[in-house]
């Protein structure tokens, strides 16, 4: 349960949450939590969760699974075994929010959702899936870029002459994430009240789609007479100018989402005459002209640098913004300020975190921690919550039901796991 006095702390500081989550959408949701200063145990397989295996070109654990994970504890269960079932559903009836988004039928054949709401009343069990637990389409196993495919984002991304195109970043897999987020919270709420748990779900696919509305909108407004796809351009052609414009070192991106905007632009970029243009003067009217708007905004930008670009029409009141590379936005100040990147780093490795984009003004994100080694946290929590003994836990370890880490074993921390245990047992 929530802990009683929380002012100065994490907002989810008393709860407990045990992670199975892989690849991005569970994991994340687990983070955010996490960031409200839940205690996120990370439950893996003995091999690890997939995103730690070795990258292609460096041959190190990649970097996604350090961005998703850290300061959550790893614990390391075999839940094919049935002790290591077991001792998953004791974990589980010490908890607040178990979160799972494996492979449809997974989740059922290890645990079963009827056996951890059976072992805690209380628990909150998130699942996130490609397409939820009914449909036709509820059997399908489901990533990311699939998603975008079945969805609609793939055929709204890129230009009219040009193929599907999939988003750069994974935004199904976090949309989901960040929705099955607002679903746990939702719930400890409600079991503030009635002190029941529930199941919750999440599909990528439902998450998604409200984002297309302009999309979707559009579409429907014109009955269909526009093409899905519309490049860097307003998604229901209905905003201009609304583009990337070529400058001379770069591009920036600029919209005029009101008449009032495209005035401002206009005398920006000294052009008055513009303002009353009857081709320019409303935003129908510049809809109906799109490249021709287009047209005389690049005329204008081509001619100045970026920077110029940027500081003329902000200065106007006009929404622009450079067109950044990854490599400037990790560099970004404003990224280093709000911590929502971070570079760390010790004598025997290097890693980065992110930040929360949740900000509570009375309760701060929890101090960062590293990137848990498999299993490092194993022993600790084993001992913490179930109260297992030095030998119990030697004999899980010894029969591949459990695992420490060999990091950890080999004392990356000074000591190892099972020394903690014995702190604990004093």
């Amino acid at each position: 349960m929530f802990a009683t006095d929380t002012l100065g702390q994490g907002a989810l500081t008393g709860i407990t949450v045990l992670d199975l989550g892989q690849a991005f959408m569970g994991p994340y949701c687990a983070l955010l939590l996490q960031r409200l200063g839940a205690d996120v145990i990370k439950v893996e397989p003995l091999k690890g969760e997939p995103y730690r295996r070795p990258t292609v070109r460096k041959g190190t654990e990649m970097m996604q699974f350090g961005l998703l994970n850290a300061g959550k504890r790893s614990v390391s269960l075999d839940l094919k075994n049935p002790e290591g079932r077991e001792l998953f559903l004791r974990l589980a009836a010490t908890a607040d929010v178990v979160i799972q988004n494996f492979a449809p039928g997974t989740f059922d054949r290890l645990i079963g959702v009827d056996a951890v709401l059976d072992a805690n009343p209380r628990l909150i069990l998130a699942s996130g899936s490609g397409y939820g637990s009914t449909g036709p389409y509820r059997s399908l196993r489901a990533m990311d870029l699939t998603v975008q495919a079945m969805s609609g984002v793939m055929a709204t991304t890129g230009f009219p002459d040009g193929i599907p195109v999939r988003t750069g970043p994974s935004v199904v897999d976090f949309m989901g994430g960040a929705h099955l987020t607002a679903a746990v919270l939702a719930a400890l709420v409600q079991r503030s009240v009635t002190g029941k748990g529930q199941h919750v779900e999440v599909a990528l696919y439902d998450a998604i789609l409200p984002s297309l509305a302009s999309n979707i909108g559009g579409y429907l407004d014109n009955d269909g007479a526009i093409p899905e796809r519309t490049g860097n351009r307003h998604g229901g052609l209905e905003v201009s100018p609304y583009n990337s414009y070529k400058t001379q070192d770069g591009w920036a991106a600029i919209l005029c989402l009101h008449d009032r905007h495209w005035a401002s632009l206009c005398r920006a970029m000294e052009r008055p005459e513009l303002i009353e243009d009857p081709a320019f003067k409303t935003g129908r009217a510049r809809a109906a002209s799109i490249d021709r708007v287009d047209a005389v905004v690049e005329a204008w930008t081509s001619t100045r640098t970026t920077d110029d670009v940027i500081m003329v029409l902000s200065d106007a009141g006009i929404a622009c913004a450079p067109v950044k590379s990854l490599r400037e936005v990790i560099t970004d100040p404003q990224v280093a300020e709000r911590g929502m990147l971070r570079y760390h780093s010790r004598e025997d490795r290097d890693w980065w975190t992110l930040g929360s984009p949740l900000r509570l003004s009375d309760s701060p994100a929890p101090e960062e921690s590293e990137v848990p080694r498999l299993g490092e946290h194993t022993a600790e929590v084993l001992a913490e919550r179930l109260l297992l003994e030095r030998s119990e836990l030697e004999a899980l370890d010894a029969c591949g039901v459990t695992g420490t880490g060999t990091e950890v074993k080999d004392g990356y921390h000074g000591r190892s796991s099972l020394a903690l245990v014995d702190t604990a047992d004093s």
